[in-house]
């Protein structure tokens, strides 16, 4: 398995399942932003997402936001769905990602990093220790460094499958 591998992949965020979290022991789940939760430095969450946030929290999954975007941007949106969150957390470094763990009261063995980048948020996941959960991004961007993850995410991603809310 290579350290880029998911522990699993979904369509978006909101095919994440509480029943697929507790079968697989995860009672924490460090959210990216960007692409994840929303659209790329967009302030609105996606379609359907406060409601699965809401459906998490129900369940008693703690959540936390971890992002690479600077607080100025992150606060107010942390504040705005209620969430704890770690900003400038230089994913893939995992300094940010286990003072998050921390801040959380988490253990790592229950604890999942969810994003849309297989070369940030699931290699930072896989670096601390941790399961990362890979979600298909909301919107293609178009900048030249994200076009050159993208392709090298494909070629690593070939025929891998992403699951939808009725999989799991």
């Amino acid at each position: 398995m290579s350290i880029f591998t998911p522990f699993e992949m979904f369509e978006s965020v909101t095919a994440i399942t509480p029943e697929y979290l507790k079968r697989n022991n995860i009672n924490t789940l460090l959210l990216d932003v960007d692409n994840t939760l929303s659209c790329h430095h967009a302030g609105v969450l996606y379609n359907g997402v406060a409601e699965w946030l809401e459906k998490m929290k129900k369940s008693g999954i703690s959540l936390f936001v971890v992002s690479n975007s600077k607080n100025k941007r992150i606060e107010p949106f942390a504040q705005k769905i209620g969430l704890p969150f770690e900003a400038l957390s230089l994913k893939p470094l995992t300094k940010g990602i286990n003072r998050a763990i921390k801040r959380a009261n988490a253990e790592k063995k229950t604890t999942a990093l969810v994003g849309d980048q297989l070369f940030t948020d699931v290699l930072g996941a896989r670096l601390a220790g941790i399961k990362a959960i890979f979600v298909r991004y909301i919107k293609k961007e178009n900048g030249k460094s994200f076009r050159v993850r993208r392709y090298f995410e494909s070629k690593i991603l070939k025929g891998k499958k992403y699951k939808s809310g009725e999989e799991n």
